[in-house]
């Protein structure tokens, strides 16, 4: 029986640094990613957020879902910084996540160092 191309959700099983953004997307563990992404316990997840959309409690439903792993969530807003919604920043407080805007450049670097001292970090990166 012949199998046509499988098409998966990006996942990336493991916690790592970023190495490089820009041009759409990330490169990380010696792969790369077109798109925004969340690095999360789990590992790193494609996310469909863009600059400029909504930000809303159901757009980080996964990062919520692994609240108990993460104390600090860096939200990478794209080219600039975006306040969070008081929505968003309520239900990530609620589930014990304390969360800091930035604007993506910023998060990536905040998140590499963060992750280095071993923290108990997530980043929620728009791809610029």
């Amino acid at each position: 029986m012949a199998r046509g191309i499988e098409i998966r959700q990006a996942h990336f099983p493991g916690r790592a640094p970023i190495d490089a953004y820009g041009n759409g997307g990330f490169r990380f563990a010696d792969m790369s990613h077109r798109g925004s992404i969340l690095c999360l316990p789990s590992g790193i997840h494609g996310w469909d957020a863009e600059e400029g959309a909504a930000l809303t409690p159901d757009l980080f439903a996964r990062v919520i879902a692994e609240a108990e792993g993460i104390e600090v969530l860096l939200v990478g807003t794209g080219r600039s910084l975006v306040p969070l919604p008081a929505a968003l920043k309520a239900a990530l407080r609620e589930k014990g996540i304390g969360s800091d805007p930035m604007s993506t450049g910023a998060a990536v670097r905040t998140y590499n160092i963060m992750l280095a001292e071993s923290r108990a970090v997530a980043a929620a990166l728009i791809a610029v």
